[in-house]
């Protein structure tokens, strides 16, 4: 599995790069400036998602580029909007300095806007997405939910108005709903959205394993940001704690929170039931999300 991941990684890579801008094209720094965003390094769980997704549904993989790399657009801009000053103000991410900091805090903020409207751009111009207008739109306007004001946006909002305040579980699911599990829910659907044959009860049991993944992927991640170190994370341990913010292992302690993400993850399985073996890797991103050490 580890092969197909790093294929699908590569498989991205490429694409992202045919797509980003030359760093020498006007204007220079902003360019260089995407470009060091985008190409420094990450998991790729998004656009893996979007291959598997695909795969399971027998959905070419030239189909799946365009998708892949829209939402792996979008969570990098998130990552540079995050870490600016006014948001959670980190110097380090994968390992480097952070776009405000290898750059400046306008350069980033002018990555961010540069990187979510080529997202879009992508998904309207690929010609090898073999989607009719109505299903480009339909994909479009998946995108457009997650990452905006219902979705990842939406989440970051309610995230800094709650620092320093009391959520319980319910409340600080729903963040992580918008906040995190948005993306990674448009990712599955993308990759089954490319299947011209997917009928609406496939839809909405993949729906429901990526809503399950979702919350997952954030436990772990909480649960990190505890056991883990700076290191092997690439960016600042224990930085929820240092601003303040209500996690899981807060909410649950590490044993309820470990608790909790094991419970999703076999949900998530669960929902793939009726899917054949083709679908496997989608299983084993479950159990990877919960496994995963930065």
């Amino acid at each position: 599995m580890k092969s197909l991941i790093k294929t699908y990684q590569q498989r991205v890579d490429g694409a992202l790069d045919t797509w980003l801008p030359a760093a020498d094209i006007q204007p220079p720094r902003l360019h260089e400036a995407m470009r060091y965003v985008v190409q420094g390094g990450g998991k790729r769980v998004r656009p893996v998602l979007v291959y598997f997704t695909g795969s399971a549904l027998s959905v070419n993989p030239t189909t799946l580029d365009a998708p892949a790399c829209a939402v792996e657009l979008i969570h990098a801009y998130s990552l540079v909007h995050d870490d600016l000053p006014g948001m959670d103000d980190d110097d380090l991410r994968r390992g480097k300095p952070t776009c405000h900091k290898a750059f400046d805090e306008a350069t980033a903020i002018l990555v961010g806007d540069a990187l979510q409207t080529l997202a879009f751009y992508v998904l309207s111009h690929d010609p090898h997405l073999q989607a009719s207008d109505k299903r480009r739109l339909e994909m479009i306007e998946t995108l457009a939910q997650a990452s905006g004001s219902r979705g990842m946006a939406g989440g970051q909002a309610i995230d800094m108005a709650s620092v320093g305040q009391s959520l319980n579980i319910a409340e600080l699911e729903n963040m992580h709903i918008h906040k995190t599990g948005a993306l990674i829910r448009a990712s599955v659907k993308l990759g089954a959205l490319t299947c011209n044959t997917i009928d609406d009860n496939q839809l909405n049991k993949l729906d429901h394993y990526a809503k399950c993944i979702g919350l997952a992927f954030q436990i772990q991640d909480d649960i990190l940001d505890v056991e883990s170190n700076t290191e092997t994370l690439g960016k600042r341990q224990g930085s929820d704690i240092a601003h303040h913010k209500v996690t899981y292992p807060a909410l649950l302690g590490l044993r309820g929170a470990k608790q909790m993400a094991i419970e999703l993850i076999e949900d998530a399985k669960t929902s793939l039931a009726d899917f054949d073996e083709k679908a496997d890797p989608l299983r084993w991103m479950a159990s990877y999300i919960v496994t995963r050490n930065y």
